[in-house]
């Protein structure tokens, strides 16, 4: 308990200094898991794979990010606590009791080490490497997934083998041997309840997270936790499905930092907003006609989350989608599949995405050596496009095209181009905002009768006009390959 208060209090043991958020504090296990070789590797991952190939300040990696995650993740639900305690001292005292003070300790732990982990299973150029053709292949070998859990019990993380691996599937790998290695149990920790909150799993909740998540409960919902249909919901699902929304929802730590921490490195304000605002304005929400409990945001801070959507739409169309960074990763997929083309290469990534030892240096350094090797070999390849940043030359750009429309313009721009059809290429980003516009049901809005001064829980969209101008939406670049490249059976 001495402990618990301690980290309440902020006494933490190391501080970081970062560039987007400033000073970020660590406690004695975090530190531990930081320092472990499945998460230093992140170091070693860029953030934004080869966008530094078009913004040169983007640089900055995956290692930095995911601390960012946790601080912000951190930040959002201490906001809230805070919020509630000083919402609740305006009509009468609030004492915690020590169980109360040990459950807000366990569960703010809890987001801080499942964001800290939650891109831990990120590998080279992180989403560029699972897209590539031959590396998909790869992961979706029969036997993958046993293989990466081989001797281990995972009956308490997945009730079923995933069909396909993804990322996040990794994520979970990485952090359960982070956190094994690292005694999470001697700090009282359940190893479950942080890869429970995490993407992909259908984790069973500890008996310690079910006692804290009562506790919690009752102390924030107090008359209202066991009114309609909150009496016969399980208050842990509940508790952990806010969790989640904190480390992956609409509004969550995660996009939270990265759009912050892209705009900065990438030196553009579009992808700016008010955080300390939109954390002030965050609450605890939940309904007792339905089983809910989530985020909610009052009404004065509606501006500072339409602030967040719109930065996040226009870093996609402006920076992520750009066109020559969208080219350069069409070359980087490619290049991973040529330099795969090697026997000895393709064993070693084979064997690195089912051994937890390899896969510490499934790096970025890693392939630009092999990019680098190829390039000498094969002075006509894409691994030679990488390495002297030769780019695709961008001749068109379409929205939300059908794949029958993008192949009639490809012919189209070949014919007019006299170049053969393959020799034209096109790139898709698609950015999805349908959950905001059409059933955006992890945030609701709290707003004030008039009146009575009561509040309620409403719909975003019952709210604010505002999100309704956004929707998902599909852009498609079109290039020439390099002359170098044409013709090129690929």
């Amino acid at each position: 308990m001495r402990r618990s208060i301690d980290d309440l209090l902020g006494a933490y043991d190391k501080l970081i200094m970062d560039p987007v958020h400033g000073g970020i504090p660590l406690f004695r296990h975090e530190i531990k898991a930081i320092d472990h070789p499945l998460f230093q590797r992140l170091r070693n991952i860029c953030q934004n794979d080869i966008l530094s190939l078009v913004f040169p300040g983007a640089t900055h990696s995956r290692f930095l990010h995911s601390i960012g995650v946790m601080h912000v993740g951190s930040r959002m639900f201490r906001s809230m606590i805070e919020a509630y305690l000083r919402e609740r001292r305006l009509s009468r005292d609030v004492d915690l009791t020590l169980a109360q003070l040990d459950a807000i300790d366990y569960i703010g732990k809890i987001i801080r080490l499942a964001c800290l982990l939650h891109d831990s299973g990120h590998s080279s150029f992180s989403h560029q490497f699972t897209q590539a053709r031959k590396i998909r292949e790869l992961m979706s070998r029969p036997g993958r997934f046993e293989e990466l859990w081989n001797g281990i019990d995972i009956s308490l993380i997945y009730r079923h083998p995933p069909h396909e691996l993804e990322h996040e599937h990794y994520s979970i790998r990485v952090a359960y041997g982070i956190l094994s290695d690292t005694g999470l149990a001697a700090e009282g920790i359940c190893v479950e309840d942080v890869l429970g909150v995490m993407e992909t799993t259908s984790a069973t909740p500890s008996h310690a997270f079910c006692e804290h998540a009562r506790t919690f409960w009752e102390f924030i919902a107090g008359p209202d936790a066991n009114a309609g249909a909150l009496a016969t919901a399980s208050t842990p699902e509940l508790v952990m499905n806010l969790l989640s929304s904190i480390v992956s929802g609409e509004v969550d730590a995660d996009r939270a930092d990265y759009m912050l921490r892209d705009g900065f490195h990438s030196s553009v304000t579009i992808g700016g907003f008010n955080l300390d605002h939109l954390l002030s304005n965050l609450r605890f929400g939940w309904t007792v006609k339905s089983p809910w409990l989530g985020l909610a945001i009052a009404r004065k801070g509606m501006g500072a989350l339409e602030d967040f959507v719109y930065s996040r739409h226009q870093m996609y169309r402006q920076v992520y989608a750009h066109k020559t960074a969208l080219g350069f990763d069409w070359v980087l997929r490619e290049a991973i599949n040529e330099v795969l083309e090697d026997d000895e290469t393709f064993a070693w990534v084979d064997r690195s995405l089912s051994n937890m030892d390899d896969f510490t240096e499934v790096t970025d350094t890693f392939f630009w050596e092999a990019f680098r090797r190829k390039s000498r070999q094969q002075p006509a390849s894409y691994s030679q496009c990488i390495v002297d940043r030769i780019k695709l030359d961008h001749i068109d750009t379409g929205e939300d095209l059908t794949p029958e429309l993008i192949e009639s313009r490809r012919r189209d721009l070949a014919a007019a181009l006299g170049v053969a059809e393959d020799d034209v290429v096109c790139c898709q980003m698609r950015a999805r905002f349908s959950n905001i516009q059409d059933n955006f049901n992890g945030i609701k809005v709290l707003v004030p009768d008039p009146v009575s001064r009561t509040r309620s829980l409403r719909k975003i969209t019952d709210v604010s006009t505002f999100f309704q101008k956004f929707a998902d939406s599909t852009i498609t670049h079109f290039y020439l390959k390099p002359a170098m490249l044409r013709g090129a059976a690929r």
